[in-house]
This record gives structure tokens, C-alpha cells and sequence, in this order.
């Protein structure tokens, strides 16, 4: 975990900002996957709200792309590796794991930028968490969990 009272320079955040967004690749891929390969009765409400995530994890690749880009990096194109399994509980544990780490990179992000007096990056990524922390919800009430703290 990187630490937050560090100063960053431009160009760490560029490469942390990047690792985000391979972050939210992997929830695209993920999320599409698992919301048409979960089965059985008892996930049938949140195979359907898996879909909506996918969007949402979209809209939040193209606003860390619009920051990378903003601030002179390049996009990363490259999904961190997506985990697989034939559970449906297991798939939604995997999905809570990774909303959990992104929450935490994203506070992360969200200090960092305003150690750069980039508070227009800080608002974004706070818009994106508030989502993030409802995905989190969502997946810990399927699996019929308190959300873990982050």
C-alpha cells in the first residue's frame, strides 16, 4: 500500500492513476462474465445488478482515462488478471475483493492528487468511490455479509 503522505510527483500519479485503471478493466471483463455465467435461483437479482456494474466500471475507466490523459500520461490497455471460478459465491467473492482494494487505492489517489493541488482529479475519483462503495454493498448483501471495511 503506497503511502499517502508521500508527496507524489506528476508522473507517479500518471503510473498509480494507470494501475486504477487496469483496476477497473478487470471489473469490465469480471463483471461482464460473471453477471452471464452466475447461476442458480438465489443470484438471479444480483447477476442482473453485475450488469449494471459493467457500466458503471466503464464510465469509471473512461474518467481515469481522461485524468491519465489530462495529465500528459498515457493510458494503460492492459486488464489486471481477471479470477475466474465455477461458484457463484466465489465469484462474488472475488468481485467484493476487488471493490475493496479499489476503494482503498482510490482514497489513496484522491490524497495524492490534492498533495498536487489537483483537487479537479480528487473530485472525480470521489464520485467514482461513492459508486464503488455501492458495488462493495451490493456484493456483501448477495453474499449476506456486513461490507468489509476499507
Amino acid at each position: 500500500m503506497a503511502d499517502t503522505n508521500v508527496k507524489v510527483t506528476r508522473e507517479e500519479l500518471v503510473r498509480l492513476l494507470n494501475e486504477d485503471l487496469e483496476r477497473e478493466y478487470q471489473a469490465i471483463i469480471a463483471y461482464v462474465i460473471y453477471s452471464q455465467t452466475i447461476k442458480g435461483a438465489a443470484y438471479n437479482d444480483i447477476a442482473k445488478e453485475l450488469q449494471v456494474h459493467a457500466g458503471e466500471e466503464l464510465a469509471h475507466a473512461i474518467e481515469v482515462t481522461k485524468q491519465i490523459d489530462y495529465l500528459g500520461g498515457t493510458p494503460s490497455n492492459r486488464p489486471k488478471e481477471v479470477k475466474l471460478s465455477e461458484d457463484p459465491k466465489q465469484m462474488l467473492q472475488f468481485d467484493l475483493e476487488n471493490e475493496r482494494q479499489t476503494i482503498i487505492n482510490y482514497k489513496q489517489r484522491i490524497a495524492q492528487a490534492e498533495t498536487l493541488g489537483e483537487y479537479a482529479i480528487s473530485e472525480a475519483l470521489r464520485k467514482i468511490i461513492s459508486q464503488e462503495q455501492e458495488h462493495l454493498i451490493d456484493l456483501a448483501d448477495a453474499l449476506g455479509i456486513d461490507a468489509p471495511q476499507t
